[in-house]
């Protein structure tokens, strides 16, 4: 019986020379390391977008992985919020911002002479709101985790199997992601949001967080398992004046926790 791990690289082999949208995140890693290691250096190629979406700590992340994995690595720069059915964000924003964004990606990877795109959709990635699933398969943009049926544990195991040192590392998501639906996206909400979940992991070194952005009131949201540390009055109040700091007047404690993809609760089902 074919393992997932061998069907993964079987559909990789069969490509001979791909370009993969490349986050630094932990499947797009793993997918990466893949084609590396099956088509070689010649054969791949990482390109990563660079945006008002992204946090500066997954570029510093991604560059560094490009390097780490020995693979050619372009970065294409994107003003997002250009773009007004982005900038509006509807609940449909990660479709048009896919729609785009795999397009410039694909007119890069054909001009340095490769035909195929991947991405790192995995099949956990079916049953959630992602709208940007329907972009890729519009394009073209293939997606072999999903086709070769890992689940995220499966790419977990597979990436500590591989010694990849994301394995471990906490799911990541656009800092659109923290802006409820309806509520138009500004370069200095997105640079507030990243620089309070910068600051949370720093200071008191969170893994998984997020700041739900509904100004002006940041809503955190962590494990559980961190709500009561925060809790405590004289974190509490080092948050609260660190975040009021960044311009937020009210800084809230989500009880419920950190779950992902929390603001697609208010979507109708």
């Amino acid at each position: 019986m074919v393992t997932k791990a061998a069907a993964l690289r079987q559909l990789v082999g069969a490509l001979g020379r791909a370009a993969v949208a490349f986050s630094g995140g932990v499947d797009s890693t793993l997918l990466l390391a893949v084609c590396r290691e099956v088509l070689g250096r010649k054969g791949v190629l990482a390109l990563t977008v660079q945006s008002e979406f992204v946090s500066s700590g997954e570029m510093v992340q991604a560059e560094s992985l490009a390097g780490q994995l020995d693979v050619r690595h372009l970065v294409l720069p994107v003003n997002l919020l250009n773009e007004p059915e982005i900038a509006a964000n509807p609940p449909g924003r990660c479709y048009y911002c896919k729609r785009l964004l795999f397009a410039r990606l694909l007119d890069i990877a054909r001009t340095e002479g490769f035909s195929i795109l991947l991405h790192g959709a995995n099949v956990d990635d079916i049953g959630d709101h992602r709208p940007g699933m329907r972009a890729a398969e519009e394009l073209g943009v293939r997606a072999p985790l999903l086709e070769a049926g890992l689940s995220k544990s499966d790419v977990r195991a597979l990436s500590r199997e591989m010694s990849l040192p994301t394995w471990d590392n906490p799911a990541q998501a656009c800092l659109a992601s923290r802006v409820p639906y309806g509520t138009a996206l500004s370069s200095e909400a997105l640079a507030r949001i990243d620089a309070a979940e910068s600051w949370l992991r720093a200071h008191l070194g969170l893994a998984q967080l997020r700041v739900r952005e509904h100004f002006p009131v940041a809503r955190l949201e962590v494990p559980a398992d961190d709500i009561a540390r925060l809790a405590r009055p004289e974190v509490r109040e080092d948050i609260t004046v660190h975040l009021r700091e960044l311009g937020y007047r009210y800084v809230t404690l989500d009880l419920e926790g950190f779950r992902s993809g929390s603001l697609n609760e208010a979507l109708p089902r």
